[in-house]
């Protein structure tokens, strides 16, 4: 099958970064001190539980206004009040933070925030005179740790990407006042607990993954009324049954995949014009696959395999003339092939292997990629 952009979708961070017009280039790093965590690979039992407390100190009030107990040193000069802030806020993550094997926070010195390492500058949005702190990228630096409440001072924060650590916890209260935040990647992490629901409180997000992690309970159905353009919740352990309002997400890119959703693929789905690209795999979802998804003329990835599906393939998907991957396999999916589906003009892919399927129009057999395995197809495996 073709590799799509279902995963690695970051054209978003380019739109971003054209906000960000005086980046600074990072400076040399220099040496770390000892921390209680080990470095790469697993947390041993005595760092989770080490966490885990101070975890548990720090959200001691509801809102964690305890914080971290940063103080300044008048010594210090900073060019306005926001990048103050700003150094409150970093100065505050770094105490959170347990282990840093890359050294990536090692430079976090000083007042000129700007020239840390992973952390973007840009003139502010309502006052361009003013540089403040417009980004954070952390990707890919395996370090363990969470996230304090004082990161809610970044307040011109639009894009915060920390994929691919090992930070634990839940997501901050104060994320609230992260009003201009745009894209937000806490994917492949340790977070827990239920859905951060501070995340449908941030106005201009568009960009949400939150894959690879630990949360779990239900999804909120005010999720799907928010103006944004890409959802990844995948590889959690969401269970809930998908709501009606579904259908009312403008988004291009959904994916859902391994969780333990059930129930049906509501109707609704068949509203999201602006849908390109859509996996919910292995899940538990028990319905059949409602025809108005033939109206999805836009989608290009449909990947609905490892379900228990029932029912024959509607012969509307016929009218998805954009689509390139089509995956139904393992279902409980029976009836004939609608031609329709095979003559598709840029169909690439059509995966519908481990099914109940008793009919093929030779047309399918003509696809450049096609997968028709343990069906009760005549003379096919």
């Amino acid at each position: 099958m073709k590799k799509t952009n279902i995963i690695n979708r970051h054209c978003y961070s380019s739109f971003c970064y054209l906000l960000f017009l005086l980046v600074s280039v990072f400076v040399s790093l220099c040496s770390c001190d000892e921390h209680y965590v080990s470095g790469h690979g697993g947390l041993t039992d005595k760092e989770v539980s080490y966490i885990k407390q101070r975890q548990l100190l720090y959200y001691r009030d509801e809102f964690g206004d305890r914080g971290e107990n940063v103080t300044v040193d008048p010594s210090l000069v900073f060019e306005n009040p926001r990048l103050r802030n700003a150094y409150i806020a970093l100065q505050a993550w770094k105490k959170a933070i347990l282990s840093d094997p890359f050294n990536l926070t090692a430079d976090w010195v000083g007042s000129k925030v700007c020239d840390y390492t992973g952390v973007y500058c840009a003139p502010a949005l309502d006052n361009k005179r003013i540089k403040t702190v417009a980004g954070i990228d952390l990707n890919h630096g395996d370090i363990a740790g969470y996230l304090p409440e004082e990161l809610g001072l970044l307040t011109d924060l639009a894009l915060f990407h920390i994929n691919s650590n090992r930070f634990c916890g839940t997501v901050p209260h104060k994320f609230i006042k992260l009003k201009l935040m745009f894209e937000l990647d806490l994917s492949n992490n340790r977070f827990a607990g239920k859905f951060p629901e501070v995340i449908l409180k941030l106005p201009l997000l568009k960009f949400l993954d939150l894959r690879f992690n630990e949360f779990e309970g239900t999804v909120p159905k005010e999720l799907f009324d928010k103006d944004l353009d890409a959802i990844f919740i995948n590889h959690n352990r969401f269970r809930f049954n998908l709501p009606d309002n579904f259908g009312n997400s403008p988004v291009s890119v959904i994916v859902l995949a391994n969780n333990k959703f059930h129930g049906c693929v509501p109707a609704s789905l068949g509203n999201m014009t602006s849908l390109e690209e859509i996996i919910l795999m292995n899940n538990g979802f028990r319905s059949c696959l409602p025809e108005q998804i033939g109206g999805l003329r836009n989608m290009t990835v449909f990947d609905v395999s490892f379900n228990e599906l029932m029912g024959t393939l509607p012969e509307q998907i016929g009218g998805m003339v954009s689509l390139e991957q089509l995956n139904v396999a393992h279902n409980m999916l029976s009836g004939k092939i609608p031609a329709s589906i095979c003559r598709l003009p840029k169909l690439e892919n059509f995966t519908f292997s481990y099914n109940f399927f008793t009919g093929e129009p030779p047309v399918c057999l003509g696809l450049r990629a096609f997968d028709d395995r343990r069906n009760c197809l005549p003379a096919r495996p």
